[in-house]
C-alpha cells in the first residue's frame, strides 16, 4: 500500500480529505459514460430497427443482450477485485466498454450490434460494483454516506438526462454517435486511473468459485432474460417466459445450496445475510428497484403516449426529477454519516410515495407544471432511499468483506429493477388494451402508477429494519473484531444473528 493510500485509509477523522475526493472524481468520470449509455441508448430502439432493418423483436436484444452481460459479470467482480486488485480491474472494464463502444459505433447490421453490446455489457457489468467498492474501501462506514451520495449521482440522474442528450444526438447526428460519444469520456477515464489512482494493491490468493459461477452468473441471466420477455410479450404465461424464469430460480437455488457446503471462498456469500443491515438493504435495494425504476418506465412513456410528447421533450419534462436528485443527495449524505441510515430513508419513501400518487391520478390534461413539480418531490425522495441504502450494506462487515457485499447487493438491485420494470410494462399492457384516446391512454397509466405505489409501500418493511444509528469502525479482520472490548458504539453496530 502506497502511503497516500494508507493515510485514506487510516484517517478517523469523518472529513473527506482531497485524496479521498479526487479518487471520487476519477471513477466518477469513468461511471457517467456507462449510466448514459444505458438511458440514451432506450429512446434509439426505434431508429435502430428502421436503420438495420431489424424488426422490434430483434432490435430489443441491444437492450436485453446488454442486461444479461451486466447480470453476469457482477458476481464475477468481487473474487476478481480481491484476485487482481481493485485498479486493474476498473481499468480493464473502462477498455471493455471502450471497445464494445467503438465496435458498437462500427456495426454494420442487427447482430453485429447485438454481439457488441454485449462486450460492452461486459465492462459495464464490472464498472457498476467496482464504483461501489473502491469508494466503499477507501472511505470506511463512518463517511460512506457522503461517498454514496457522489456514486448515487451518476446512477439517479442519468435516467433523466439520458434521454435528452439520445434526442438531441438522433435529431441532429447519426445514431451511431450514441456509441461514440464514450470514447472521450472513457479515454480520459483511463488516463485518470492509470496515472492518478491511488488505491491499496494487495491482492488475495482466493481460488475462483468456478462451481459457484456455473451456478449463479447464468441463474441471474436466466430470471433477467425471462423479466424482459414478460415485458416484451405483455404477460408471465408464456414459456418464453416460464422455462427462463424456472431455470434461473433452480440454478439459484443450487448456487444457495453450494454456498453453504463449500469450502472455499463463494461468488456471493450468503453468510452475509447474518448481518442484519446488510439484508435490510438488500432487501431495500430488491423492493426499491422493483417500484423505483419500474416507474422510470412509465414516467417517459406517460408524456410520449398519452400526451403526444416527442423523445427530447419527454427527456425536459422529467428533469425536475434530475433536479430533486440533485438538491437532496449533499444533504442526505451528510445526515446518513451523522444520524444513521434508517431515518433518512422512511422520510425518502415518503417523499417518493408523495410524489408517485399524482401520477396515480393523471388525466390527459393534467398541469404538467404541477406534475414537475411532484416529480420534483419524487426525486428528492429517490436520492434518499439508495443513498443510506447503499451505505447500510456495509454497515457491521470487515472490509475485506466489501467486494462481494457489493456484487451480492448490486445483484438484487440488478434483479428488481428487471422484475419491476416487466411486471408494471405488463400491467400497462393489459391496462391499455381498448384505449382509443388519450383520456384513456392517460387512465390505462393511472392505474399502472397506483401499482407503483403499493410496490413502494413493501419496501418500507426492509427499511424499518436498517440501522438507526451511526455505525461503529470497520472491522479489518475477524481477529480484530474478537478481540475488542464492548463498548457504547459496538454495542451500536448491527449484530450478526
Amino acid at each position: 500500500m502506497t502511503e497516500r493510500a494508507a493515510t485514506v485509509h487510516a484517517d478517523p477523522s469523518d472529513r473527506l480529505d482531497p485524496a479521498l475526493l479526487k479518487l471520487a472524481g476519477i471513477v466518477l468520470v469513468g461511471a457517467v459514460a456507462v449510466q448514459l449509455d444505458m438511458t440514451i441508448i432506450n429512446v434509439a430502439i426505434d431508429t435502430l430497427g428502421r436503420d438495420l432493418h431489424a424488426t422490434l423483436s430483434t432490435i430489443q436484444w441491444v437492450s436485453t443482450g446488454y442486461l444479461l452481460a451486466v447480470a453476469m459479470m457482477i458476481p464475477l467482480t468481487g473474487w476478481a477485485v480481491d484476485r487482481f486488485g481493485s485498479k486493474p480491474m476498473w481499468m480493464l472494464s473502462l477498455a471493455l466498454f471502450l471497445a464494445g463502444s467503438v465496435l458498437c459505433g462500427l456495426a454494420w447490421s442487427a447482430g453485429s450490434l447485438i454481439a457488441f453490446r454485449i462486450v460492452q455489457g461486459i465492462g459495464g457489468g464490472m464498472m457498476l460494483p467496482l464504483l461501489s467498492t473502491i469508494l466503499a474501501q477507501a472511505a470506511g462506514p463512518q463517511r460512506l454516506g457522503r461517498l454514496a451520495a457522489a456514486i448515487a449521482v451518476p446512477a439517479l440522474v442519468a435516467p433523466i438526462v439520458g434521454p435528452v442528450i439520445g434526442g438531441l444526438i438522433l435529431d441532429g447526428l447519426s445514431w451511431r454517435w450514441i456509441f461514440f460519444i464514450n470514447v472521450p469520456v472513457c479515454l480520459t477515464a483511463i488516463l485518470l486511473a492509470w496515472r492518478y489512482m491511488d488505491v491499496p494493491a494487495e491482492r488475495g490468493e482466493h481460488p475462483l468459485d468456478v462451481f459457484g459461477l456455473v451456478l449463479v452468473s447464468p441463474g441471474l441471466a436466466a430470471i433477467v432474460y425471462g423479466f424482459s420477455e414478460a415485458g416484451s410479450r405483455g404477460g408471465f404465461g408464456g414459456s418464453h417466459v416460464i422455462i427462463p424464469l424456472a431455470v434461473g430460480v433452480a440454478l439459484l437455488a443450487g448456487f444457495a445450496f453450494h454456498v453453504l457446503r463449500t469450502r472455499i471462498e463463494p461468488l456471493i456469500d450468503l453468510r452475509l445475510f447474518r448481518v442484519r443491515s446488510f439484508t435490510a438493504s438488500a432487501g431495500l435495494m430488491f423492493l426499491g428497484g422493483l417500484s423505483i425504476f419500474g416507474a422510470m418506465l412509465l414516467l417517459p412513456l406517460y408524456y410520449q403516449q398519452a400526451r403526444g410528447q416527442s423523445a427530447l421533450d419527454a427527456g425536459l419534462l422529467l428533469a425536475p426529477q434530475g433536479l430533486g436528485m440533485m438538491i437532496a443527495l449533499p444533504i442526505v449524505g451528510r445526515l446518513t454519516d451523522r444520524i444513521g441510515p434508517r431515518p433518512i430513508v422512511l422520510v425518502g419513501m415518503a417523499l417518493a410515495t408523495l410524489g408517485t400518487i399524482p401520477y396515480a391520478q393523471v388525466g390527459a390534461d393534467t398541469s404538467e407544471v404541477a406534475l414537475g413539480a411532484w416529480l420534483m418531490v419524487r426525486g428528492a425522495g429517490l436520492g434518499a432511499i439508495f443513498v443510506p441504502a447503499m451505505a447500510a450494506s456495509y454497515y457491521g462487515l470487515r472490509i475485506d468483506e466489501y467486494p462481494r457485499a457489493t456484487s451480492a447487493v448490486r445483484s438484487f438491485q440488478q434483479v428488481g429493477a428487471s422484475f419491476g420494470t416487466a411486471v408494471l410494462a405488463v400491467i400497462l399492457q393489459h391496462q391499455s388494451r381498448g384505449a382509443t384516446d388519450a383520456a384513456g391512454l392517460a387512465d390505462a397509466f393511472g392505474h399502472t402508477f397506483w401499482w407503483a405505489v403499493g410496490f413502494t409501500a413493501l419496501a418500507f418493511v426492509p427499511a424499518l429494519l436498517l440501522p438507526g444509528g451511526r455505525p461503529a469502525p470497520a472491522r479489518e479482520s475477524t481477529v480484530a473484531s474478537e478481540e475488542r472490548p464492548p463498548s457504547a458504539a459496538a454495542a451500536a453496530e448491527p449484530s450478526r444473528a
